[in-house]
């Protein structure tokens, strides 16, 4: 038996002067053993110190590290997890097995970090784990630091202190090592949901110049992915919405992985982390004291705490919203009044409300639209004055830019301001009259909708009382889509006249009409051809194929702005030359634009303004507005008269009411 075997041949205490390593060598019994060697006969293995050194080793460091490379070993270090099963092993095998190093390991042991990976290459490991650290730190900061707003992103967002990380740091040293664990993965988790929600606003400003709404927005996801298959295909919705989830989660992953990795950080150098966030906690107060900025940004900010409290201001104010709105809802002004005196001044006249999609009033005033826009509003005044129309010309203030016509349709028909979803929903749910309903009261109109935006069932529509709607199944068009668009304006005005307006011996038309080849995102769009040669729509398929590609016209802002300019011009046109070719003395068209275009096209611009015009050929029916003071022709005058969108369906029907 070997004398070096530590399980069976153990040093006396009391010859070496040295403690056993445990309660093991207590349990050994040691007459019937042969007498051990003295020392100085030993080989040179250094098993004699064994016994010395064992009780001094930490208990997280491997007894088998040489005594040349011990000082290097930091306990705490991040590659401590990866060694301290090798110093239990260490311990238990005994001197024999104190020199050997880990190339003599059992077969089957476990190797050290990343599959061993770390241990043959230190250094390169090392290097790796500072990097990820900077980058959990940039990780974090970035997240704390990120506006909600792309056009506020910029390099001094970044070099700012945050409050709210000075805060955490504090409180994640002060915890307990349970409690600090889990509040860094929850913190870290809520980070992640806030910089997803910063995401989300930059969309919603991107197209509604608004954040989005926590309680009313989620439906306009499921629009926004319709959105996307229409514009880009089945493949190109997948491929978007795909990469939006995978976004979305690693983010929230990695964001708490890198609060978890900072606190630990921070605890193993703790003296260092709270001086650190004491000398950042005094620098916060003293540049918010002192009001100290980079250019026009703050250095001390607590922008994440101001983003939070509006969102639940939000939150408070849409659930609010829905008792304020029943109480508007309630007011109507012509509720009780008698349908033989409901809309008199238009008796006997075919009255159209035509919308186009995104006619907002940048087409006008933008120095890089004004001048092809104005030409073509020109020559369409132009055009109807030498077919006997006139036409007065103002601003409304929409509710909404950029998207949500239907809440901008619902404004204009209830007299109600619908600025969000909810409104929306309550409106359709409700017996509000609507301009629409109050044509059909009279019993003196048949009232139709040419809706060709709409492609699947639209409950709604029932709302607006109605006693026909055409979708785009229903008007005859055998063409190709145009992006978004599935009918060209020109078609469906072609079509409402062969349908409805063109019909003998009919009776008066209120028709609702929504022309939709200016939707974003204006590419490709179609181009006027003769009126004659439209058929069945077939003859687009060409047209298409000359237009542009959406994917690439979006790479360049001012392609956007030129191609959504053409699309509104087409609009005007199809509209107007309709009035020229079709119209007659018993036609009365008021068309407007529902909303602004996208920011993009607005480059910053926030107004909701959008022009509205009345054409009619008998004088009397302009007569009875000429206190509006609004501007002759189709172009109104940038000092002309602006109201909001819900004023309009009442100074209607009081103009051509009885009294009017």
């Amino acid at each position: 038996m070997s004398p070096f075997t530590r399980s069976r041949q153990l040093s006396d205490p009391t010859e070496g002067g040295a403690e056993p390593d445990d309660d093991r060598a207590t349990k050994e019994p040691a007459g019937d053993q042969p007498e051990a060697e003295t020392p100085e006969a030993e080989p040179d293995t250094g098993a004699e110190t064994a016994p010395d050194t064992a009780p001094e080793a930490e208990p997280d460091t491997a007894v088998e590290t040489a005594p040349d490379t011990a000082p290097e070993a930091e306990p705490n270090t991040e590659t401590a997890p990866d060694i301290a099963p090798e110093a239990d092993t260490a311990v238990d095998a005994g001197p024999d097995t104190a020199p050997h190093t880990g190339s003599d390991e059992p077969p089957g042991a476990p190797k050290p970090g990343w599959f061993g990976w770390r241990r043959r290459y230190p250094r390169v490991a090392r290097g790796v784990s500072v990097g990820t650290t900077v980058l959990a730190g940039a990780l974090v900061l970035f997240a704390l630091l990120v506006p909600n707003q792309v056009d506020k992103i910029e390099f001094a967002s970044f070099v700012r202190i945050p409050a709210e990380g000075v805060l955490l740091a504090g409180l994640l040293l002060a915890l307990p090592p349970k409690a600090r664990r889990i509040t860094a993965v929850v913190m870290g988790a809520f980070l992640g949901l806030v910089t997803i929600l910063k995401f989300v606003d930059m969309g919603f400003y991107q197209i509604l110049a608004r954040p989005f709404d926590l309680v009313l927005d989620w439906i306009l996801i499921e629009n926004g992915t319709d959105f996307l298959r229409e514009t880009f295909g089945r493949t190109g919705q997948v491929l978007a919405v795909t990469g939006v989830i995978v976004l979305f989660v690693a983010v929230l992953v990695l964001t708490t992985l890198s609060v978890v990795r900072l606190t630990r950080l921070m605890v193993r150098h703790r003296p260092v982390a709270a001086r650190t966030t004491l000398i950042l906690g005094t620098a916060w107060m003293t540049c918010m004291t002192l009001g100290l900025q980079i250019g026009t940004v703050p250095i001390a900010t607590k922008g994440n705490a101001e983003f939070l409290g509006n969102r639940v201001e939000q939150v408070r104010a849409g659930l609010k919203d829905a008792r304020v709105f029943e109480k508007q809802a309630a007011v109507d002004a012509f509720a009780k009044t008698p349908p033989d005196q409901l809309l008199t001044g238009l008796r006997g006249k075919d009255v159209l409300f035509t919308f186009i999609e995104s006619y907002g009033r940048v087409a006008i005033d933008d120095p890089a639209m004004a001048q092809q826009t104005d030409a073509v509003l020109k020559e369409g005044t132009g055009r109807l004055k030498a077919a006997g129309f006139a036409s007065r010309s103002g601003w409304l203030q929409s509710p909404v830019t950029g998207a949500g016509s239907w809440l901008a349709h619902s404004t204009f028909l209830s007299g109600l301001w619908i600025k969000n979803q909810q409104r929306y929903r309550n409106l359709t749910t409700s017996d509000r009259m609507t301009l629409t309903k109050y044509f059909g009261k009279t019993g003196a109109w048949r009232t139709v909708g040419i809706v060709p935006g709409v492609r699947r069932a639209w409950p709604e529509g029932k709302y607006f009382g109605l006693d026909h709607i055409y979708d785009s199944e229903h008007l005859g068009y055998h063409g190709p889509y145009f992006s978004w668009t599935p009918v060209p304006d020109q078609f469906s005005m072609e079509a409402f006249q062969r349908l409805e307006h063109g019909k003998k011996d009919r009776e008066p038309i209120m028709a609702e009409i929504i022309l939709a080849s200016s939707h974003n995102p204006w590419s490709p769009i179609a181009r006027m051809i003769d009126w004659d040669d439209l058929g069945d729509g077939s003859v687009f398929h060409r047209i298409k194929k000359e237009g542009t590609n959406p994917t690439e016209v979006w790479k360049d802002p001012e392609r956007v702005r030129t191609e959504y300019r053409r699309a509104i011009e087409y609009s005007i046109r199809s509209l107007t030359e309709w009035v020229e070719r079709y119209g007659d003395e018993d036609t009365v068209l008021v068309f407007l634009g529902d909303h602004q275009p996208v920011p993009t096209v607005t480059a910053g611009d926030t107004g909701k303004d959008v022009p509205i015009t009345i054409v009619a050929k008998d004088e009397k029916v302009l007569d009875r507005v000429a206190d509006w003071n609004w501007t002759d022709g189709l172009k109104p005058a940038a000092n002309a008269p602006r109201w909001g969108m819900d004023k309009f369906r009442d100074r209607f029907m009081t103009a051509y009411g009885p009294q009017g």
